[in-house]
């Protein structure tokens, strides 16, 4: 019977909801749902379980038309009461649950306090599971102390009580019952009471304290029967009746025992309870006719995508297919990269060989420079030396063809080593262009000279023609002009016989304070032809080479070709063979009147008194001393020479000099190392060093060893007094 009712309840549910569609689908506001809610509650707390669960069902539909998860949340927690009230505790615990998901949705910690103490009453005194009800009831607790709800803190510390002291937990409860006493006057509702004596007696019972117990169950009994609350009452009565049942106090434990199930029996009216069962059904109808209208709508949904899934599986297959096509092109170039990747690490290997032997070819080539121009220098400073004291100390010789020959070719050797050494610094970028006042006839008129000898033995006459725009002063680095133009007029003068050299400068325009003066060397000599116009700016390249004629290293004119580089300057060829070349080439020199003095008066020293200063000369060479000596003598100084640094640290214990003159190498003691002890010793006197490298290579560690300026052998005497003079009268 009981299943044909279930059957025909649902068919009437269904097309009771089917007639009263349209006035479910008219949601009411919010705030009238929520009076729904209040309306459940009253109802359930007057045990009218049946308008309760009809209530609630509606503010659930309601709530969920809404998508009001804090109304859905509290609608799942009102049945759920219903179900747990009617004695349905599993429905209860699945409708506490769903309630308990959206509260946490909404953020909602009272409804979900209120759901988990629901929970924890439910397992701890109807499914008999103490240990999962409290834990759900210490949940409670911990959200009713965060919002600081000491009222609601009570009510669920003396469920906790409650459930420690029904399995007999007493120890445990004490603590919670503690609070319950301290705070329940001020805190708690009147309407609690009743259950708080009820569990003063237990706990007293517990302890043994009889009359104290049976003053707080009768204090308990009297507030029921005021209060007219039956459910709280009927459980008064039965935890008297188990006290007096402990103590063999049968009578009474009778007595109390029929007062419970008669109370019961009030509450629980049958027809009332059969009733709310029936709406009980709905309700689960109702979640059935969710489910299945949710079942519906996706199958629905199912049904129109299945059409699309077709054409997507095709599609799919399609892209598939391209994707297949495109890994394996993708496999196919992975495989070729890695093996242009494995055939370029090879490579780069290589490379990396072949440039770490390049590097050190470089370095040794450096290095051999170095050396051998060092080597060649220091006996070339003797010979250089020794034939301007022939010339100066015997007159007679000062046209000697021999004497001069010896003198240029020495000269001349010394140009071929500057060559080699102006081309290495020139490629490993260490040349760095420096501002010099100069005049530009006079710097010529000084080149013209040194040239004169070659001039001279070819027979040839040399020209000048300076533009008069041009300033008398100008600023720029007159050092590699100087070069530039020597180079190229010992080129003109070599490659022309019985000819003439002209120099041109020419003021072309001012830019600011830039004055670019146009440079012409014209000679009329041999020529060069149209295809070898290019080589001849390339290394070692040398063209028309006659037999025992000086004919260079072929540098020269990669030489200018570079330093004209520096100036931002490009070099011009014009040539015909058998009637001469003209070199052509523009350079930007600086003209300020201020700057130009301020250049000359730092260079400018007083050379008076030079007899008063005294020289140290400290060189392992007898030549280079001997030579070195003179030319100091000679400018009016003292000199003394040591041939090594430990004899002129030795000397300067006992011994006073204005300047000291340190070869860098030599054996035993270096230069560096004396120049260290030197300073060590408390010496301040001005160092130079004496070398026959390049200044460039000696200068940083020649300043970090205490040296004060650097010279380079052979040197022009004036070169080593204006130095001299330069430290010695520096303020």
């Amino acid at each position: 019977m009981l299943k044909i009712y279930l059957i025909l309840m649902l068919f009437s549910s269904f097309l009771g909801t089917d007639t009263d569609a349209d006035n479910l689908n008219q949601t009411p506001p919010r705030k009238e749902v929520v009076a729904l809610t209040k309306d459940a509650v009253a109802l359930l707390k007057n045990a009218d379980y049946e308008r309760s669960f009809l209530t609630s069902r509606l503010a659930l539909h309601y709530s969920i038309n809404l998508k009001d998860n804090n109304l859905i949340a509290k609608s799942y927690n009102l049945i759920g009461r219903n179900y747990g009230e009617v004695a349905e505790f599993d429905k209860a615990i699945f409708n506490y649950k769903k309630g308990l998901l959206y509260a946490h949705k909404a953020k909602n910690d009272t409804i979900a306090s209120s759901i988990y103490n629901n929970l924890g009453n439910i397992y701890c005194f109807e499914k008999n599971d103490a240990k999962k009800g409290i834990s759900y009831l210490e949940k409670t607790l911990l959200f009713d102390q965060k919002n600081k709800d000491t009222a609601q803190i009570v009510i669920t510390k003396i469920n906790i009580t409650w459930a420690y002291f029904d399995i007999g937990a007493f120890k445990e409860g004490e603590s919670y019952l503690k609070y319950i006493n301290d705070n329940t006057a001020k805190f708690g509702d009147k309407n609690n009471d009743i259950i708080v004596d009820m569990l003063n007696g237990m706990y007293a019972a517990s302890l043994n304290k009889n009359q104290e117990a049976v003053l707080y169950f009768e204090k308990a009994i009297q507030n029921g029967l005021a209060s007219g609350d039956k459910a709280d009452l009927s459980y008064v009565y039965l935890e008297y009746s188990k006290y007096f049942n402990k103590r063999a106090d049968y009578k009474n434990a009778y007595n109390f025992l029929v007062a419970y199930d008669k109370l019961e029996a009030e509450i629980v009216n049958s027809e009332n309870i059969k009733r709310a069962k029936r709406v009980a059904v709905d309700v689960e109808l109702d979640e059935y006719k969710r489910r299945v209208d949710s079942i519906t709508a996706v199958n629905t949904l199912q049904q129109q995508s299945l059409k699309k899934t077709k054409v997507i599986v095709i599609l799919f297959i399609i892209v598939m297919a391209i994707l297949l096509l495109q890994f394996y092109t993708l496999y196919k170039n992975f495989l070729f990269k890695k093996k242009t990747n494995q055939d370029l690490t090879k490579s780069n290997e290589e490379l990396v060989i072949a440039k770490n032997v390049a590097d050190e070819s470089s370095r040794l080539k450096t290095q051999f420079v170095s050396t051998i121009t060092h080597e060649l220098r220091t006996p070339l400073y003797g010979v250089v030396g020794i034939t301007n004291m022939l010339l100066e100390e015997h007159k007679e010789l000062e046209n000697s063809p021999h004497l001069n020959s010896l003198k240029f070719s020495a000269r001349y050797l010394l140009s071929l080593i500057n060559d080699v050494l102006q081309i290495n610094k020139i490629e490993e970028n260490r040349i760095v262009l420096e501002d010099l006042t100069f005049n530009i006839g006079d710097e010529i008129g000084m080149i013209i000279n040194s040239l004169s000898f070659i001039a001279k033995n070819h027979n040839n006459t040399i020209e000048v023609f300076i533009d008069p725009n041009i300033p008398e002063l100008l600023i720029g680095d007159k050092l590699r002009f100087s070069q530039i133009l020597i180079n190229l007029l010992s080129n003109a003068l070599k490659f022309t016989d019985n000819g003439t050299v002209t120099i041109v400068a020419d003021l072309i325009k001012v830019e600011e304070h830039k004055q670019l003066i146009g440079f012409k060397i014209i000679d009329t000599g041999v020529g060069i032809a149209k295809e070898d116009q290019v080589k001849v700016f390339e290394k070692f390249t040398q063209l028309g080479r006659k037999e025992l004629d000086y004919q260079g290293t072929g540098l020269g004119l990669a030489i200018v070709k570079k330093l004209l580089e520096l100036f931002n300057s490009t070099i011009e060829v014009e040539s015909e063979e058998g009637k001469g070349t003209t070199f052509s080439f523009v350079i930007g020199f600086e003209e300020n009147l201020d700057k130009s003095l301020t250049i000359i008066k730092e260079i400018e020293v007083d050379t008076t008194d030079r007899q008063l200063f005294s020289i140290l000369v400290v060189d392992d060479n007898s030549i280079n001393r001997m030579i070195t000596k003179k030319i100091i003598e000679k400018g009016n100084y003292q000199c003394a020479v040591v041939s090594s640094g430990e004899e002129a640290i030795e000397l300067l214990i006992t011994a006073k000099f204005d300047v000291i003159l340190m070869d860098i190498n030599m054996p035993g003691m270096d230069g560096f190392e004396a120049t260290k002890i030197i300073r060590n010793m408390g010496i301040m006197v001005p160092i130079i060093a004496l070398t026959a490298f390049s200044k460039e290579e000696v200068v940083e560690e020649s300043l970090s060893s205490g040296m004060n300026d650097i010279i380079v052998k052979p040197f022009e005497a004036g070169t080593l007094f204006k130095i001299i003079n330069q430290l010695l009268y520096k303020p």
